[in-house]
C-alpha cells in the first residue's frame, strides 16, 4: 500500500522530514530513485535536456560503483544527486548502526547531504541520526507509482497530473522494473507541466 498524494496528517506528524518545498511559485521538484542505470539514465537525461528541465537523482551506491560514468554524466548535465543507501535497504528491517553504515558507504560515491530512504521506510531513530549528521531527509508529495505492476502507465500519469501543486516533490524511478511506465510518463508530464506554467528546479 502507498499514497499517491502524501496525506497532510503524515507530513504533519513527520514534519522533520522534507515532503515538499514551501513556495507560492509554480515550481516543481522532479526526482528519480535508484539511479544510475546503464539502460535508462541516458534516456532520462536526453528527455530532460529536450525540455530544458532539471531533476534530482537519488543514487544507490552500488549502482554508482558499477556505472561511474553515468553518475558523472548526471552531474555534468547540471542535475543534483542524493544518497539512496549503498544497497537499497529497508530501514524498517535494519538495525540503526547497519543502516547508518550503509548510508555512509554510499557517501563515498555520492557526495551529497540529500538523503532519501529506499521504499520511504525509515525509523525515527535513523532519520534523527542522519539529520544530526547533517543530512536532509527528502520524502515526497506525489508518487507516480511507476513501480506498481498492477496499474497502467496512463494511471501513473494521471496520478501525477491530478496531484501536483506549487512545491511538489515528485518521484519516478530509474530502474528496469519501472522503465516502461516511466518512459511513457516523463515526456508527457514535462510537456503538460511546462504548458501549465510550471518550472523545474533541483533540491
Amino acid at each position: 500500500m502507498y499514497f499517491v498524494k502524501t496525506p497532510k496528517i503524515i507530513t504533519s506528524i513527520f514534519s522533520y522530514l522534507t515532503w515538499k518545498i514551501d513556495t507560492n511559485e509554480p515550481i516543481l521538484y522532479l526526482t528519480f530513485d535508484d539511479s544510475p542505470t546503464e539502460q535508462h539514465t541516458d534516456w532520462i537525461l536526453e528527455v530532460l535536456n529536450k525540455y530544458n528541465c532539471k531533476a534530482t537523482f537519488f543514487c544507490i551506491g552500488k549502482n554508482v560503483e558499477l556505472h561511474p560514468h553515468m553518475y558523472e554524466k548526471i552531474l555534468s548535465k547540471g542535475h543534483v544527486t542524493g544518497n539512496h543507501t549503498f544497497n537499497h535497504i529497508n530501514g524498517w528491517y535494519t538495525k540503526d548502526k547497519d543502516y547508518l553504515k550503509d548510508v555512509e558507504a554510499c557517501r563515498k560515491y555520492v557526495k551529497s547531504k540529500l538523503f532519501r530512504p529506499p521504499y520511504g521506510k525509515i525509523m525515527f531513530t535513523q532519520s534523527k541520526a542522519l539529520i544530526k549528521l547533517g543530512y536532509e531527509v527528502i520524502m515526497w508529495d506525489v508518487l507516480a507509482g511507476d513501480f506498481d505492476k498492477n496499474i497502467s502507465a496512463k494511471k501513473c500519469l494521471t496520478n501525477i497530473l491530478n496531484n501536483i501543486e506549487n512545491g511538489s516533490i515528485i518521484v519516478m524511478h530509474d530502474s528496469d522494473k519501472a522503465a516502461e511506465k516511466m518512459k511513457y510518463i516523463l515526456p508527457k508530464f514535462l510537456e503538460f507541466a511546462l504548458k501549465e506554467g510550471y518550472s523545474f528546479e533541483t533540491l
